[in-house]
């Protein structure tokens, strides 16, 4: 029989060449742009001798992509945190306004699958409570791949919508609101005590999208942490056994969150900041009406292209905020 150390032993070994392989990627990337820009200098200095316009629209078009592709590795080594290289654990709330808030909620849902899918990082739904009328009520997702918590810590926070609502024959224009949640998604690597009896556990029987096991067992499991009292819900698998070793893990994130923002608050208490948490504190605006804008109120950041925005094209905001944080 295998020691129990034995699978600790290969879940640090998978880790290591995990990162490994990482830190390998990021010094092949570095030589090819190093290389690239070596060859762009070359046709630069032919460019200056022979004044080829076709060659200089090369070499123009070849230099917009380098910088492009240094702005996407500049970032990477950004992402230096210490969960950063972390799968994610995202949810979404939306707030009060009924079918308003839960069809805004299922557009965020969209538009962050879609930024997932770009990225090629792997989207799967643990949770899915779908709205009464359309939209959701929340729904929880684990998005997949390198650095995914480091990108997505961007998007924590509340979202605003400003529109013409699709459900009000009167065509009054609404505002909405859905708040982000985002964890790093855990296995083993850290230590939080979590007592069995400090848990209220609660089955019953999924509902939402799935496959055929929606609403015929008792597989969904809900977790209550009765100290602290926060709840995860989980149903996913058709297992009820995978779905509360899933639901304990997105509980151990949860808590360790919690107490990262409980160390920032009284870090902000003791330089004597305030910071206001609540709906009136969002993030991002998204207005459809009377014009086109989506911007970021903590960088400033902004796009006119809001469909492009809710196609997933979110990293322009992402790249600003993470950049923010080193100025």
């Amino acid at each position: 029989m295998l020691h129990p150390d034995f699978w600790n032993d290969q879940q640090a070994a998978q880790t290591v060449i995990s990162e490994a392989n990482a830190l390998k990627d990021q010094v092949n990337e570095f030589s090819d742009l190093f290389e690239t820009f070596e060859n762009l200098e070359v046709s630069y200095e032919l460019v200056k001798e022979e004044s080829d316009a076709e060659l200089q629209a090369e070499l123009e078009e070849e230099l917009i992509e380098l910088t492009s592709r240094l702005n996407e590795f500049e970032l990477q080594l950004l992402l230096s945190e210490e969960y950063d290289k972390h799968n994610a654990i995202l949810e979404l709330h939306p707030g009060a306004g009924g079918t308003e808030s839960q069809d805004w909620g299922s557009m965020l849902l969209r538009m962050y699958t879609r930024w997932a899918e770009k990225k090629g990082f792997k989207v799967e739904t643990l949770d899915y409570l779908p709205g009464d009328e359309a939209g959701i009520k929340s729904v929880t997702l684990a998005i997949r791949g390198h650095n995914a918590y480091g990108y997505l810590k961007a998007e924590k926070g509340v979202h605003r919508l400003v529109r013409i609502s699709p459900f009000d024959a009167s065509g009054r224009r609404h505002t909405s609101f859905v708040s982000c949640e985002v964890m790093p998604e855990f296995n083993d690597e850290i230590e939080i005590e979590i007592r069995t009896e400090d848990l209220k556990i609660d089955t019953y029987r999924a509902s939402g999208a799935g496959g055929q096991h929606i609403n015929t067992t008792d597989s969904a499991v809900r977790i209550t942490h009765m100290p602290t009292g926060v709840v995860v819900t989980c149903q996913n698998e058709r297992s009820q056994i995978k779905n509360r070793e899933a639901a304990m893990k997105m509980l151990k994130a949860k808590l360790y969150q919690r107490e990262i923002e409980q160390q920032e608050k009284e870090l902000l208490e003791i330089r004597g900041e305030q910071k206001e948490i609540g709906w009136g504190s969002q993030i991002r605006s998204y207005v459809f009406h009377p014009y086109s804008m989506v911007k970021d109120h903590r960088t400033s950041a902004e796009s006119g292209n809001v469909q492009g925005v809710m196609d997933g094209d979110l990293d322009p905001f992402i790249d600003a905020y993470l950049r923010s944080r080193i100025s």
